[in-house]
């Protein structure tokens, strides 16, 4: 015999499993200390299981991995059919504290003998019940096959857990005798040199008990624990209401693709009223009236995935642990409804960051100077979807869609998408590229080519413009970035440039003086930049002196220069006519005279001597 190197209840546990009861037993005694006090090792084994239900199992050789399975499996199954046997003698409805203790060991002793399976194919949100399931159909296999000797098995006793540089000699994997269920050294992964049943095993076991089940039972419990467990519903325990059923008619009973009529009913019943119930809130979101908030709306639309997230888990709560719907039916159910779970939480991501946004950008305190509510609506925009993408992404996992698939479907759809959708991309790009060079601005009013107007709103894909006559121009981005923009709004100074004319008559120093009063009432105004700034006679044109008004004003918008340079304008005309002058007209002078011809001498000294009768038009 190996030499024991575990705590007290671990040496019980070995007493079980490993060789002749008195000689461990004997083991026990002198291992601990004190007095020699006679063990029941069998009690002390099961002690050890009810105080160390999370422990591992031993897994380090097929020996080790089958015998630990079989004393799990056994303690299990007779924790079940005492609570089963306590609760059918009682007249409650709920289980007690007690029995809820006992129900939570018994499911917990099932959980660690799932832990002997190779499950990696199994998706994880069907996992533990299809590892209960495959548990106890390998029980009522084992129960119906001759039975294996033991010291055939290669490897040692479990409790051990030897070592893996004690395991040289294991066989990779070893066959059940008359059987093709394999237990198999992992490779790779979390159980890395451990021994479990393969996943080829798992595989098979359903098919291998459909086809043993109706042998006879070489080691008899009582009743097929799986058969109670696939068509009775509740956890492990049938609730009350199943005597309804059970005193109902007979074809409910029957069997068809491994659920029970009444099963296959109450699943219908669930899948009618979630139906409809769906049908009856999508109805009410369009009787009900739209508020014009715009976080009143994204609150509302929280709602929607909400209550299907709300709705599927109910489903799938009702149809696991009160219809006790299994095999590969609950795979299914599992994998519908973690999908519609996991593609609703996405729903719900996106539209909770959009609240967010929608609360940050109304907070009072936030600063709205120079806050560009359209960027960041379409920063978080991008950046909703791509979280989003990534739940959705982690929701595929779950349904055992491997990570690398995930990461190469995404890929592979992302260049669908990006084909597909290149003029959209291309239109975000375009929006990047405004922003980045900060063209335009919400607010600011522009000139694009032959289009100008005020910018309402840049998007992902375009870009709203107000015109002139109030009418909403929508411009694709990447049309937008190629035109010729010319930007009102980011004027530091306006130009104000006028040309005066003054009537001919003026006189040269009152023109002087004109000027010179000009120039200081620009320098003393505080809105006129100082450089440049000029104010000069240019020329003269057919009826006009012209003086040229040359100066940039500092104004906020284009609407306090115009006042401004209406102010300026009646000043300037008050100068001028304070100093004597007039503004000219354009106007021409005709003079029309009746003669007799030239004279025959020096006629030509007199055609322009005799002065006519003379009229101004204008």
């Amino acid at each position: 015999m190996m030499a024991i190197r575990m705590p007290l209840p671990a040496i019980a546990l070995l007493a079980l499993l490993v060789g002749p009861l008195s000689a461990l037993a004997q083991d026990a005694a002198t291992t601990a200390p004190g007095p020699e006090v006679q063990q029941n090792p069998v009690e002390e084994a099961q002690l050890y299981l009810r105080d160390n239900p999370i422990s591992p199992p031993d897994t380090t050789s097929p020996r080790a991995t089958l015998e630990s399975f079989v004393f799990i499996m056994k303690e299990a199954s007779r924790l079940w059919h005492a609570l089963r046997k306590d609760y059918e003698d009682s007249n409650n409805i709920f289980l007690t504290e007690d029995q809820r203790a006992d129900l939570v060991m018994i499911t917990a002793l099932l959980d660690k003998a799932a832990q002997t399976f190779d499950l990696s194919e199994i998706p994880v949100t069907s996992r533990e019940s299809t590892g209960i399931e495959i548990a106890l159909q390998l029980q009522e296999i084992l129960d119906r096959i001759p039975p294996t000797d033991i010291s055939a098995i290669p490897g040692f006793p479990p409790g051990q857990f030897t070592h893996s540089s004690n395991r040289t000699g294991l066989p990779g994997r070893w066959l059940l005798p008359s059987t093709s269920i394999g237990i198999m050294r992992q490779e790779d992964g979390e159980q890395q040199e451990h021994y479990l049943f393969s996943k080829d095993s798992v595989r098979r076991i359903p098919s291998d008990y459909a086809v043993v089940s109706a042998l006879p039972l070489q080691a008899d419990r009582g009743e097929d624990l799986f058969q109670y467990y696939n068509y009775t519903p509740g956890n492990f325990i049938a609730p009350r209401w199943y005597e309804f059923i059970q005193d109902g008619p007979e074809w409910l009973h029957l069997h068809l693709a491994d659920q029970a009529y009444w099963q296959w009913l109450a699943l219908l019943l669930l899948v009618a009223v979630y139906a409809a119930s769906v049908g009856f809130f999508v109805r009410w979101r369009r009787w009900r009236a739209v508020s014009v908030d715009e976080r009143t709306r994204v609150g509302h639309s929280i709602l929607n995935p909400l209550l299907v997230i709300l709705g599927a888990v109910a489903f799938r709560y009702l149809c696991e642990e009160q219809i006790n719907i299994t095999g590969k039916v609950l795979v299914a159910v599992a994998t519908i409804t973690t999908a519609v779970i996991w593609s609703a939480t996405a729903w719900l991501v996106y539209h909770v960051l959009q609240l967010i946004y929608l609360w940050f950008v109304s907070s009072p305190g936030t600063a709205r100077q120079g806050l560009d509510v359209s960027l960041l609506r379409t920063g978080f925009r991008v950046f909703s979807l791509a979280i989003s993408l990534i739940v959705l992404g982690y929701g595929a996992t779950q349904i055992g869609i491997p990570i690398y698939g995930v990461i190469a479907g995404l890929g592979v759809g992302g260049l669908a998408i990006a084909l597909a959708a290149q003029p959209t991309i291309e239109n975000l790009i375009g929006g990047i590229i405004l922003y980045a060079d900060r063209m335009v601005r919400v607010g600011e009013f522009c000139k694009f080519d032959e289009l100008a107007g005020t910018i309402e709103s840049i998007g992902i894909r375009s870009t709203r413009i107000r015109a002139l006559d109030r009418t909403v121009i929508t411009i694709a981005n990447s049309d937008l970035a190629r035109r010729k923009i010319i930007n009102y709004s980011e004027r530091d100074q306006f130009h104000f440039r006028h040309t005066l004319t003054l009537q001919y008559k003026t006189a040269p120093e009152v023109l002087k003086a004109t000027l010179v009063v000009i120039r200081d009432y620009l320098k003393d105004n505080e809105k006129v930049v100082a450089d440049p700034m000029r104010v000069l006679l240019i020329g003269f044109n057919d009826y006009a002196v012209k003086i040229e008004v040359y100066a940039y004003v500092i104004c906020p918008d284009y609407a306090a220069f115009l006042e401004t340079q209406e102010e300026m304008l009646f000043d300037i005309r008050t100068i001028v006519d304070a100093s004597g002058s007039h503004f000219a007209y354009p106007s021409s002078t005709v003079y029309l005279s009746r003669d007799s011809g030239l004279p025959a001498e020096n006629g030509a000294e007199d055609v322009g001597a005799q002065p006519g009768k003379d009229s101004q038009a204008a």
